[in-house]
Protein backbone atom coordinates (compact mmCIF):
# COMPACT_ATOMS: atom_id res chain seq x y z
CA UNK A 1 0.00 0.00 0.00
CA UNK A 2 1.47 3.51 -0.62
CA UNK A 3 2.30 5.75 1.90
CA UNK A 4 4.77 8.60 2.96
CA UNK A 5 5.94 10.33 5.92
CA UNK A 6 4.34 13.69 6.86
CA UNK A 7 7.52 15.71 8.88
CA UNK A 8 8.37 19.26 9.52
CA UNK A 9 12.54 20.03 9.02
CA UNK A 10 14.45 23.16 8.04
CA UNK A 11 17.69 22.92 5.97
CA UNK A 12 19.88 24.90 8.84
CA UNK A 13 22.18 25.56 5.52
CA UNK A 14 19.96 27.37 3.33
CA UNK A 15 18.90 29.24 7.02
CA UNK A 16 22.67 30.30 7.19
CA UNK A 17 22.31 31.41 4.19
CA UNK A 18 19.89 33.44 4.87
CA UNK A 19 21.23 35.10 7.55
CA UNK A 20 24.59 36.17 5.82
CA UNK A 21 22.24 37.44 3.08
CA UNK A 22 20.25 39.38 5.44
CA UNK A 23 23.48 40.68 7.20
CA UNK A 24 24.41 41.98 3.48
CA UNK A 25 21.38 44.01 3.04
CA UNK A 26 21.40 45.51 5.96
CA UNK A 27 25.52 46.83 5.88
CA UNK A 28 24.18 47.90 2.95
CA UNK A 29 21.40 50.50 3.86
CA UNK A 30 21.43 53.87 4.28
CA UNK A 31 18.69 53.54 7.44
CA UNK A 32 21.17 50.95 9.03
CA UNK A 33 24.36 53.21 8.49
CA UNK A 34 25.77 53.89 12.05
CA UNK A 35 23.27 51.50 13.70
CA UNK A 36 24.51 48.35 15.75
CA UNK A 37 21.79 45.89 14.48
CA UNK A 38 22.84 41.98 14.79
CA UNK A 39 21.36 38.60 13.40
CA UNK A 40 22.75 35.66 14.78
CA UNK A 41 21.94 32.21 14.74
CA UNK A 42 22.09 30.25 17.38
CA UNK A 43 21.31 26.52 17.99
CA UNK A 44 17.59 26.54 18.10
CA UNK A 45 16.95 30.18 17.21
CA UNK A 46 17.73 32.81 15.92
CA UNK A 47 18.32 36.63 17.33
CA UNK A 48 17.62 39.74 16.36
CA UNK A 49 18.75 43.10 18.02
CA UNK A 50 18.46 46.35 17.13
CA UNK A 51 17.92 49.87 18.35
CA UNK A 52 14.59 50.41 17.67
CA UNK A 53 11.51 48.78 16.97
CA UNK A 54 11.44 50.29 13.75
CA UNK A 55 14.62 49.00 12.97
CA UNK A 56 13.69 45.48 14.22
CA UNK A 57 10.83 45.28 12.14
CA UNK A 58 12.75 46.11 9.20
CA UNK A 59 15.18 43.52 9.74
CA UNK A 60 12.66 40.84 10.90
CA UNK A 61 11.04 41.82 7.43
CA UNK A 62 14.55 41.55 5.38
CA UNK A 63 14.93 38.18 6.74
CA UNK A 64 11.45 37.19 5.42
CA UNK A 65 11.92 38.21 2.15
CA UNK A 66 15.31 36.34 1.84
CA UNK A 67 13.45 33.32 3.26
CA UNK A 68 11.04 33.57 0.41
CA UNK A 69 13.88 33.77 -2.24
CA UNK A 70 15.34 30.35 -0.53
CA UNK A 71 11.97 28.80 -0.45
CA UNK A 72 12.18 27.99 3.23
CA UNK A 73 8.50 28.98 4.80
CA UNK A 74 7.52 31.97 6.73
CA UNK A 75 5.92 29.11 9.30
CA UNK A 76 9.56 27.74 10.06
CA UNK A 77 10.32 30.37 12.39
CA UNK A 78 8.21 31.95 15.51
CA UNK A 79 8.50 34.87 16.18
CA UNK A 80 8.51 35.70 20.01
CA UNK A 81 7.77 39.55 21.99
CA UNK A 82 10.71 41.67 21.46
CA UNK A 83 12.57 42.23 24.99
CA UNK A 84 14.78 45.22 25.69
CA UNK A 85 18.07 44.40 26.67
CA UNK A 86 20.82 46.25 28.28
CA UNK A 87 21.94 49.43 26.29
CA UNK A 88 19.30 50.53 24.73
CA UNK A 89 19.14 47.84 22.55
CA UNK A 90 16.00 45.74 21.99
CA UNK A 91 16.17 41.99 21.38
CA UNK A 92 13.64 39.48 19.67
CA UNK A 93 13.95 35.71 19.35
CA UNK A 94 12.80 34.26 16.46
CA UNK A 95 12.29 30.22 17.71
CA UNK A 96 13.13 27.48 14.67
CA UNK A 97 9.94 25.29 14.73
CA UNK A 98 11.28 21.45 13.48
CA UNK A 99 9.87 18.21 14.20
CA UNK A 100 5.93 17.44 15.04
CA UNK A 101 5.34 17.44 18.56
CA UNK A 102 2.66 15.10 20.20
CA UNK A 103 -0.29 18.13 20.42
CA UNK A 104 0.04 18.91 16.73
CA UNK A 105 0.79 15.33 16.06
CA UNK A 106 -2.93 15.05 17.42
CA UNK A 107 -4.33 17.56 15.72
CA UNK A 108 -3.20 16.88 12.13
CA UNK A 109 -4.45 13.21 12.99
CA UNK A 110 -7.91 14.63 13.63
CA UNK A 111 -7.74 16.69 11.03
CA UNK A 112 -6.98 13.58 8.71
CA UNK A 113 -9.98 11.64 9.84
CA UNK A 114 -12.26 14.54 9.55
CA UNK A 115 -11.05 14.94 6.15
CA UNK A 116 -13.42 11.94 4.31
CA UNK A 117 -10.31 10.49 2.78
CA UNK A 118 -9.64 6.67 2.80
CA UNK A 119 -6.46 6.75 4.79
CA UNK A 120 -4.91 6.49 8.08
CA UNK A 121 -2.51 8.13 9.79
CA UNK A 122 -0.44 7.13 13.14
CA UNK A 123 2.22 9.42 14.81
CA UNK A 124 5.82 8.10 15.34
CA UNK A 125 8.90 9.48 16.15
CA UNK A 126 8.06 13.54 15.40
CA UNK A 127 6.64 11.97 12.07
CA UNK A 128 3.22 10.97 10.81
CA UNK A 129 2.84 7.90 8.26
CA UNK A 130 -0.03 8.34 6.35
CA UNK A 131 -0.76 5.00 4.46
CA UNK A 132 -3.75 4.95 1.69
CA UNK A 133 -4.68 2.69 -1.02
CA UNK A 134 -4.35 5.59 -4.12
CA UNK A 135 -1.33 7.63 -4.44
CA UNK A 136 -4.03 10.74 -5.23
CA UNK A 137 -5.60 10.41 -2.11
CA UNK A 138 -2.03 10.72 -0.50
CA UNK A 139 -1.23 13.92 -2.22
CA UNK A 140 -4.68 15.26 -1.66
CA UNK A 141 -4.44 14.86 2.14
CA UNK A 142 -0.63 16.59 1.74
CA UNK A 143 -2.24 19.75 -0.16
CA UNK A 144 -5.03 19.75 2.10
CA UNK A 145 -2.40 19.57 5.62
CA UNK A 146 0.30 22.36 3.75
CA UNK A 147 -2.92 24.52 3.35
CA UNK A 148 -4.53 24.60 6.27
CA UNK A 149 -4.98 27.15 8.63
CA UNK A 150 -4.71 25.31 11.67
CA UNK A 151 -1.20 23.86 10.91
CA UNK A 152 1.36 26.64 11.31
CA UNK A 153 4.28 24.66 10.08
CA UNK A 154 6.06 23.68 7.73
CA UNK A 155 5.21 20.21 6.25
CA UNK A 156 7.55 17.98 3.37
CA UNK A 157 6.53 14.57 2.48
CA UNK A 158 9.05 12.02 3.00
CA UNK A 159 9.79 8.19 2.12
CA UNK A 160 7.06 7.77 -0.27
CA UNK A 161 6.08 4.12 -1.02
CA UNK A 162 4.37 3.24 -3.78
Amino acid sequence: MPSFDLVSKLDMGELKNVINQTIRQIAGRYDFKGADVRVELKEAFVELWAPDEYKLNAVLDILRTNMVKRNIGMNALEPEEPIPSGRNMLKQILQVKQGIDKEKGKQINKLIKTSGHKVTSAYVDEKIRITGKKIDELQAIFSMLKDHKEVKMELQMENMKR
